[in-house]
């Protein structure tokens, strides 16, 4: 049987032009798609970090960058000369906007209230350019290659170039080089790119003297923005921080910015402050110790999240303890607890405690693989506030269900638990959540200069009285404020809230539109 004739090219595509260099064009597709991808991340990354609810600021973002994809093909069919020399413009409108995104969001974000204008305009652009060039691209290749040829190759590289940029972004790009670097850098590619395409397409181009003068001049450009992105990260987050950075650094998970000033330092994850070594003692007594005045004898403790030793520091104070594993996401921030100066003296050097043992992990997940060791006397909960799902699903009553499988009967366990003051509707949501989950549950509080009035349960798997005694040898806690703790003001008080489960993150909802009206 003779193989069937190749279908004529769609209606509006020109007959084929010079040869060029069908598969080193093709390899800029995989280019474009992968910077494309990465300068969504970047910007879904840094709103999330300043706004908070990563799902709402990546799902707004991926939402404005795909309709602007899509802009972008509709508009290429009004382009009908120059094909190559657009393609090449296109990639340097893409390396600049693109590539000094992060720093103009992180400068619009300290110095204006435009950050949410700005950030989805950027995107918006970003979106638009890149869907004008692959239409662009495909038009320029026709007649080179076959027309079935042409589409199946062009898409499957736009899709493995969008998978290099995914994977890139979060393995490596984002913990060795931060988001401005990364931004750059991919700028400097997609300038690299237009340059390249410069000799690609010299056939279709003609003279192009001009052109190349372009490309090398934003080359230049990106690359100063490169060598200078470090200290203008540091300037621009000293806008934002009120006192002075000792110490910057991009993680896998997370931002962790320390600062200092009037006579005292603080952590903040992500632009959210942790502690302040002020008044840090307050909270860590406060969530610590009440546990083990309930629960007294205990020697085998589990800490969830508090990466940076405060709270262990405070179990380490019961000489019963003869065993404590602590499990925190960040690698990174456990070994600078263990080894930056300022810390290492603020939580006693609390990870050289032959005591302590360290897991890397989601506490969800190791939760849910333990299978094997004796259970815990008492766990403490120590996660940052709901912000996001990330964080809320630490707040379900799945969390707390694999969390009590792990605990002996009579357990106790103290949970953060955000402001009853400022978030109130948010605090008792995990109350309701925890005793949802089968726990006993005591609420309590304390005032912090750095935090305000802030909340913590108390549970157990069995009846318990509220703890009337503690350490003698505490900052603050003594046994008449201990007991005080637990006596809740009329603005504070209960009220009726929905459970947090894993399948609606209620608490999310909560925690956002309560602290917005702080913001």
């Amino acid at each position: 049987m003779n193989e069937r004739p190749e279908l004529p090219a769609p209606e509006g595509w020109e007959e084929a032009g010079p040869r060029i260099s069908a598969p080193l064009l093709f390899l800029t597709v995989l280019v474009i798609a992968a910077c494309g991808l990465v300068y969504e991340l970047v910007a879904g990354t840094l709103s999330s970090y300043l706004l908070g609810d990563s799902v709402l600021q990546f799902s707004t973002v991926i939402g404005v960058y795909l309709s602007a994809m899509g802009l972008g093909s509709y508009l290429s069919k009004f382009i009908t000369r120059g094909l190559a020399r657009r393609f090449v413009d296109l990639q340097l409108a893409v390396a600049l906007v693109g590539g000094f995104s992060a720093a103009l969001l992180f400068h619009t974000y300290a110095h204006t209230h435009a950050f949410r204008p700005v950030l989805y305009a950027l995107v918006g652009a970003v979106g638009t350019f890149v869907g004008l060039e692959i239409p662009l691209l495909m038009r320029i290749l026709k007649g080179q290659v076959k027309f079935k040829d042409l589409v199946a190759g062009v898409l499957t590289l736009d899709y493995i170039g969008a998978l290099a940029g995914s994977l890139l972004f979060p393995l490596f790009l984002m913990p060795k080089l931060g988001l401005v670097r990364t931004s750059l850098l991919f700028g400097i590619l997609n300038a690299f790119v237009g340059f390249w395409s410069t000799f690609l397409l010299r056939s279709q181009l003609g003279p192009a003297f001009g052109l190349r003068l372009r490309c090398v001049l934003v080359l230049v450009c990106l690359g100063g923005g490169l060598t200078q992105a470090h200290r203008f990260t540091l300037a621009t987050e000293e806008e934002i921080f009120q006192d002075e950075i000792i110490l910057a650094k991009d993680t896998r998970y997370q931002r962790i910015v320390m600062t200092r000033g009037r006579g005292s330092f603080q952590l903040f994850l992500n632009g959210q402050l942790q502690f302040s070594s002020a008044d840090e003692y307050r909270y860590h007594e406060a969530l610590v110790h009440p546990a083990f005045a309930a629960r007294p004898g205990g020697t085998r403790v589990l800490v969830c999240g508090g990466g940076d030793g405060l709270a262990l520091r405070e179990v380490l104070r019961h000489p019963e303890v003869r065993e404590v594993t602590l499990v925190d996401l960040d690698p990174e921030m456990t070994r600078l607890a263990a080894e930056q100066p300022l810390l290492r003296e603020l939580n006693r050097a609390a990870y050289a405690d032959p005591r302590v043992k360290v897991v890397n992990q989601d506490a969800m997940v190791w939760l849910q693989e333990r299978n094997q060791g004796p259970p815990f006397d008492l766990a403490v909960v120590d996660f940052p506030d709901p912000n996001s799902y990330a964080l809320g699903k630490l707040y379900t009553t799945r969390f707390y269900r694999l969390l009590r499988r792990q605990l002996t009967k009579d357990a106790m366990v103290a949970v953060q638990s955000t402001s009853p003051l400022f978030a109130r509707r948010s605090y008792w949501c995990i109350l309701a959540t925890l005793e949802a989950a089968g726990y006993q549950v005591r609420p309590y509080h304390l005032a912090m200069p750095s935090f305000g009035v802030w909340g913590f349960a108390l549970a157990s798997p069995a009846p318990f009285e509220v703890p009337r005694h503690t350490l003698p040898e505490l900052r603050h806690l003594t046994d008449p404020t201990m007991q005080g703790m637990f006596a809740f003001p009329r603005d504070m008080e209960r009220v009726p809230v929905e459970v947090n489960r894993l399948d609606n993150q209620v608490l999310v909802h909560l925690y956002a539109g309560e602290w917005r009206r702080w913001s």
